[in-house]
């Protein structure tokens, strides 16, 4: 027998699975972890708790559930958070805790600085993207800046899915989709890492190596052997950034294909049959050489319902938290009787790319239950993804079909309050476990064991969100103050 191990690092939590060649899981574990924040606008991992030992808890877990040999997995491909910044040391220790992807916002000076000394025209041509929070290349300037005793030290600057393949394999290596989030150092006309734009961030030679996605990094050493119960000399490959992985799961595979995945941040990619050049979305070259992707992303998404449930459901038992506020939030009409959310508790990414941006709950009234807030909370969120979508519209990429994945696809709220804010509607497959079964898939591309269209046949579609036509004047107006509310308070917000 052939199987295939596929593991992703999440925000909040690490998901594992077992695949067999015929695409069927035959196990699945999970581990938590939480996310750090150490200051307003930083949002941290630690390195080896919640990534490496994730991994390694999750890999001799699957190995115990299905009693499969070592032997039989013929590949491993992981994906995790991203993008990424950790400096790691000769040794390939990390020196502090990982900074996350563009829900961390300490670089704001650092973005605005080198934006304005390279040129926004210049950036969005020569590095296919503006500088957002989303950008590594900031953040390790305000690593130098800020932490010079560390930078001093540094050997390598890693994103978390290289810091794991590293400690599977022994080597520094990234792929493409995830180096493009490295602006300004990688250039992707000649995709590649380049300082030429800006020589003061870091030595190209700190930088891991360049490769595809599918292409093996290494082999499994002795020593991770022991770690992970796998059998040392199994082929690992370079990995990749969660959302692609996921993506690829639900087969995102042709121009016009677009994910819409629901976990702690709103993430969106879609492929595209040319660059697409627009600061409000990031672009990068695709999983496969000639291919290109277009993203978009929300800052808080998931994440909201980890706070609401902890500043106003303590008194509700952990295990049935979710249920009961999904049952509160059920009760609340469409459109949660007047009351709009704007979801920017982080700031916001795509389409406005403002670290400023303040959350805000607009329409209170004292008739207003829990419910209503919760679903209006949801709502906010389909309000900032519709924003997104008619950004797309607007550069002439409309997608052409939407494949829903994450755990929020289970949530009925949130769900069909997107289809029916947005007017469109969503495609869901037979399996929505995600990253790390798009991880599985990978691993069996890479050895030759698949083709890319397998995953038709590994994942079927199994249904459709449609948007109810009939909330659509009522939703239009909330959008209306979604999007007056952001522009009347812009100013109020940056002033704090």
């Amino acid at each position: 027998m052939r199987y295939y191990l596929g593991i992703d690092i999440g925000t909040f939590e690490s998901k594992g699975v077992l695949v067999d060649a015929s695409g069927r899981i035959v196990a699945s574990a999970s581990k938590g972890h939480k996310m750090l924040v150490p200051q307003p606008g930083w949002a941290e991992h630690r390195p080896r708790e919640d990534w490496w030992d994730d991994f390694t808890f999750l890999s001799q877990r699957l190995l115990a559930d299905s009693a499969i040999a070592p032997g039989d997995i013929k590949a491993v491909a992981v994906s995790a958070i991203g993008p990424c910044m950790l400096p790691v040391d000769a040794a390939g220790e990390a020196l502090m805790n990982g900074v996350l992807y563009g829900v961390d916002t300490r670089a704001a000076a650092e973005i605005a600085e080198l934006t304005e000394r390279i040129g926004e025209d210049v950036l969005l041509d020569r590095c296919g993207n503006a500088l957002t929070s989303q950008s590594v290349g900031p953040k390790i300037l305000w690593l130098k800046r800020n932490r010079p005793e560390l930078f001093a030290r540094t050997a390598k600057v890693l994103t978390s899915t290289t810091y794991i393949v590293e400690r599977l394999t022994g080597e520094y290596v990234i792929d493409h989709y995830s180096a493009a989030n490295f602006s300004p150092l990688y250039v992707v006309d000649t995709q590649d890492w380049s300082d030429d734009l800006a020589d003061d961030i870091i030595g190209i030679d700190k930088l891991p190596r360049l490769l595809w996605t599918t292409e093996i990094a290494g082999h499994v050493t002795p020593a991770a052997a022991m770690a992970t119960g796998l059998a040392a000399g199994t082929p690992v490959t370079v990995g990749t950034i969660d959302a692609g992985a996921e993506a690829l799961s639900v087969g995102v595979m042709g121009d016009g294909d677009m994910l819409l995945m629901y976990g702690s941040t709103i993430f969106i990619i879609e492929v595209t049959g040319q660059r697409v050049r627009d600061r409000r979305l990031w672009y990068a070259p695709w999983f496969f050489p000639g291919e290109h992707a277009s993203m978009a992303g929300l800052a808080t998404s998931g994440t909201l319902s980890h706070w609401f449930r902890e500043q106003f459901a303590r008194e509700l038992p952990a295990d049935t938290a979710v249920v009961t506020l999904a049952a509160e939030a059920e009760l609340s009409p469409r459109g949660a009787r007047g009351l709009v959310m704007l979801p920017y508790f982080s700031g916001e990414r795509t389409p406005i790319h403002d670290t400023r941006a303040k959350g805000l709950i607009f329409g209170l009234d004292l008739t207003h239950t829990r419910g209503d807030i919760y679903r209006a909370l949801f709502e906010g969120i389909a309000f900032g993804t519709r924003h997104v979508f008619e950004t797309y519209s607007a550069v002439g990429h409309a997608p052409r079909s939407i494949y829903a994945a994450g755990g929020g696809t289970k949530n009925r709220v949130w769900a069909q309050a997107t289809s029916d804010i947005s007017g469109r509607t969503q495609i869901v497959r037979d399996k929505t476990v995600g990253a790390s079964y798009g991880d599985a898939f990978i691993a069996a591309l890479a050895i030759g064991d698949a083709k890319r269209d397998d995953i038709r046949d590994w994942n079927p579609v199994a249904s459709e969100i449609a948007p109810d036509h009939e909330t659509a004047s009522l939703y239009d107006e909330g959008y209306r103050v979604f999007r007056e509310l952001y522009e009347r308070n812009k100013d109020l917000m940056h002033r704090s």
